[in-house]
């Protein structure tokens, strides 16, 4: 007879990161303030893209597609967390649920394709300077931003038709701070093989075909460094790749340890942590990487807020 979802729970209790009373109130007010840098800094850096004309290139159109993502990516995780901070039981629907998981999915996975195509950008950027403009062009660009989420999109719903296959019939705390794949999965009451090899082979395919990716651009990148005779081509080439190098570690790294495991009891335990720098920490420190690090960000900021002064004091004078 054939398997439907026919599931008992109709909610589950997100169990969080920790269950110490005394640690409730400090992680909240941590957390809460990441989340509104997170906001402030990625929405601040699409509008400084947006109107600053000397930042339309193709690597900074590319830098506001990343901000887009994790600006999403942060909100659908954070202030559901937050609440389990401030309240007895972090209870959240199936639907709920689903919906978490399933854009949890389409931004994580956007990404790392995102981050994929930043490291190719850098390599044309490097390789081929005189025909840059033309390779990565506007509409290529447009293109490419498209690819990244048409990504997000089909691997998110590989993942959620494969989760709301399952059964989910007693036991309905989730033991994370958010609708996980794995987490759910140990939720189960039925069969859960066929999801562990999907969930294996598609985040080996989501982690190591941008992995490689990178590293390829990054291997041409070196070479035509290399290749430049001055020192100061050399530092001013790899000083447009440091920024992205940095966010790919980190970022990375992170994931890495979260997904290209066995699941178990003691890695969930242990993911709680990996899963927070990409889901929390990630989205907050991307906007700082790509403007503390970089001074065409600088001067396109110093430049907006003279403008911005230089009307206040025009509409005041009037």
């Amino acid at each position: 007879m054939e398997e439907v979802n026919q599931s008992t729970v109709t909610e589950f209790i997100l169990d969080g990161l920790t269950d110490i009373p005394e640690l409730q109130l400090p992680l909240f007010l941590i957390f809460l303030g990441d989340y509104l840098v997170t906001i402030v800094g990625n929405i601040g850096m699409i509008i400084l893209i947006m109107f600053s004309s000397q930042l339309h290139t193709p690597m900074y159109y590319l830098v506001s597609g990343l901000s887009l993502i994790d600006c999403c990516q942060s909100t659908v995780i954070t202030p559901k967390m937050l609440l389990n901070f401030v309240t007895e039981k972090n209870v959240i629907s199936y639907p709920e649920c689903m919906a978490q998981f399933y854009f949890f999915c389409v931004f994580a996975v956007a990404e790392c394709y995102m981050l994929a195509v930043m490291a190719y950008d850098r390599y044309v950027a490097i390789s081929n300077p005189l025909l840059y403009k033309v390779t990565m062009s506007y509409q290529v660009c447009l293109w490419m931003i498209a690819g990244v989420y048409g990504m997000g999109f089909i691997s998110a719903t590989a993942y959620a038709i494969s989760i709301m296959r399952l059964l989910f019939c007693k036991d309905n705390i989730i033991r994370h701070y958010f609708c996980d794949y794995f987490p759910l999965l140990e939720l189960s009451c039925s069969s859960t093989f066929i999801n562990e090899v999907l969930a294996w082979s598609l985040d080996s395919i989501t982690i190591l075909v941008p992995a490689v990716t990178i590293l390829s651009s990054y291997i041409f990148i070196v070479v035509s460094i290399l290749n430049i005779h001055s020192t100061g081509g050399r530092l001013k080439a790899f000083s447009t790749c440091s920024s992205h190098i940095l966010a790919v570690a980190i970022f990375y790294g992170s994931l890495a340890f979260m997904y290209l495991q066995p699941p178990s009891h003691s890695s969930l335990g242990q993911s709680k942590l990996s899963s927070v720098f990409y889901t929390i920490v990630v989205p907050m420190l991307n906007p700082m990487i790509y403007s503390l690090r970089n001074k065409d960000v600088k001067v396109a900021l110093n430049k907006l807020i003279q403008k911005v002064n230089f009307h206040k004091r025009k509409t005041d004078f009037h």
